[in-house]
């Protein structure tokens, strides 16, 4: 995933466990169609944007670990067509290059994901089942690696990314700055807006700490126009981590499944 197909985790994340909540209460009979989008023939880049945009990367990039909370906020059509909100937070701590510990207690079944530079160990505590695997030796890489083998992605890769502007630029047809709001994440933040080919993001970013607090996307070719929302909180740059963080005895002594996408066939027992 590069880009803003990094940022389409917001989507494809966590709410497909939640895709099998709503599925069951709130199939329509027929979606709207995508709404109209205009962009622009060449890009059109504020200076004052990417140069926002850049600072965060570089404040993230720069820290050699990271904790923080991330709630997603995810609108999935009721039989009215309207949206329907469903909501996961995700207890987040990482280390560079390759250390990475998500803890999901809710909504949703709880599950708990971990690695450690050498495998990932993905675990459901309420149904006691792990699924393990041999992973590379980065957290970009292994991003990508979980995300082909098993559908598993994040709404925070771009966070957690080596450089989170690097795959962004290339891509963007419109990067725009809004202004500045004083209600996000209880501080003062700066407001951009950027598009491609495929998405618009509107991203509140600390105008002091440069950290993001709340990134609002919406995808042009999804019937019904539906927002996929990420806030942060409880920012923690460089904290000291505790031994045995990036790893669980419990999950270890799991029932095993395959490492695979959820809709593929497991062995039988």
């Amino acid at each position: 995933m590069t880009g803003m197909h990094k940022i389409a985790a917001l989507v494809f994340g966590a709410g497909a466990a939640l895709s099998l909540v709503s599925s069951a209460q709130a199939q329509p009979a027929q979606a709207p169609p995508p709404p109209a989008v205009l962009l622009p023939d060449k890009p059109e880049l504020e200076p004052k944007a990417l140069e926002i945009l850049k600072s965060a990367s570089a404040k993230l990039a720069g820290a050699r670990g990271m904790s923080f909370t991330a709630v997603a906020i995810y609108e999935s059509p009721a039989k009215t067509l309207q949206p329907l909100a469903y909501t996961v937070q995700s207890d987040v701590t990482m280390e560079r290059p390759n250390k990475l510990r998500v803890v999901t207690p809710g909504d949703g079944p709880p599950n708990e994901f971990y690695y450690d530079g050498k495998q990932i160990v993905a675990f459901e505590p309420q149904a006691d089942l792990v699924a393990i695997s041999d992973a590379p030796s980065t957290i970009d890489e292994m991003l990508k690696f979980a995300y082909e083998k098993a559908a598993i992605a994040f709404p925070f890769d771009d966070v957690i990314a080596s450089d989170p502007y690097k795959d962004l630029g290339p891509d963007l047809k419109l990067a725009f700055y809004i202004g500045q709001s004083h209600v996000v994440g209880g501080i003062v933040t700066d407001m951009v807006g950027i598009a491609n080919g495929m998405a618009q993001a509107q991203i509140w970013i600390g105008a002091e700490d440069k950290l993001p607090r709340m990134v609002r996307v919406t995808y042009f070719n999804e019937p019904g126009n539906y927002r996929h929302v990420v806030e942060f909180s409880n920012w923690k740059l460089d904290p000291a981590i505790t031994p045995g963080t990036f790893g669980s005895e419990r999950a270890m002594k799991a029932k095993r499944i395959k490492f695979a996408a959820p809709d593929a066939p497991q062995p039988k027992p």
